[in-house]
């Protein structure tokens, strides 16, 4: 039997068993990695699982079949709604880093807001499918740009604002371009007249620049990921008040990612 993620949250949006239990084994492990990366002195996957796991979720809203790699984007932005950022001591707003940054491409600009998704060269490089001292380059260069836009700066300014950055530039705008555009670009699917249409809106658009770099993100989070045994699973279950039985064996859908 396939189960996918898209049946995955109609089942949870039902509050149906399964569905929780899918959660659970696919997608705590993805969860511990967000926790990681953004809270390492908050609360573990646990917190993160139960903030979440409701069936009115935002995550589980959607009617349309999703993606693997956009559940685990929208997974991303549930999790960070709970993980409390410490205010920037210089704070810049979006509206002077697209300023800043409007000489830049389009994948100059995913490699400078990387940064401030706190990711170093070396791992943006991997999900930008270019070398560490490329993305080092680009950096310095976005720097600069930043600092002439700016009265007080220093090197670490990016990454310090990176949350209340993010926080600004999520609410999607009209016109904004719909995840399988950029899904298209990472899959090698997209046409030239595509990636042409992408770069004209990415000119102006730091919604659609942050959701890009959230899916490049997400591809990132779920490579080489295992899931739970039943024995790691169960703590989870009994945090849902979930049987500890697991129906039979579920296989994750990779052709829908």
């Amino acid at each position: 039997m396939i189960y996918t993620s898209y049946e995955m949250m109609r089942d949870c949006r039902a509050d149906r068993p399964e569905g929780w239990r899918f959660l659970v084994v696919q997608y705590v492990p993805v969860m511990r990695k967000i926790v990681r990366h953004y809270g390492a002195n908050q609360a573990g996957p646990e917190a993160a699982l139960l903030s979440i796991a409701r069936p009115d979720s935002p995550l589980f809203a959607s009617l349309d079949p999703a993606p693997e790699r956009v559940f685990v984007a929208g997974l991303r932005q549930s999790i960070l709604e709970g993980i409390p950022a410490p205010a920037a001591e210089l704070p810049v707003s979006l509206e002077a880093v697209a300023a800043a940054f409007e000489p830049l491409t389009l994948v100059e600009k995913q490699a400078a807001w990387l940064e401030s998704m706190g990711y170093g060269a070396e791992q943006s490089g991997a999900m930008l499918r270019m070398a560490p001292a490329t993305v080092a380059a680009i950096r310095a260069r976005a720097a600069e740009l930043l600092r002439g836009q700016t009265d007080r700066w220093r090197p670490s300014l990016l990454a310090e604002n990176g949350r209340a950055l993010g926080t600004e530039a999520a609410p999607p705008a009209d016109g904004c371009l719909a995840a399988r555009k950029f899904l298209d670009i990472v899959d090698g699917r997209t046409t030239w007249a595509g990636r042409e249409e992408l770069a004209r809106h990415t000119d102006a658009c730091w919604h659609c620049i942050d959701h890009f770099c959230r899916l490049l993100e997400a591809v990132s989070l779920l490579r080489g990921i295992e899931p739970l045994t039943e024995a790691e699973a169960e703590p989870f279950y009994k945090a849902l008040n979930l049987p500890a039985s697991r129906p039979a064996a579920w296989k994750r859908w990779f052709a829908s990612s």
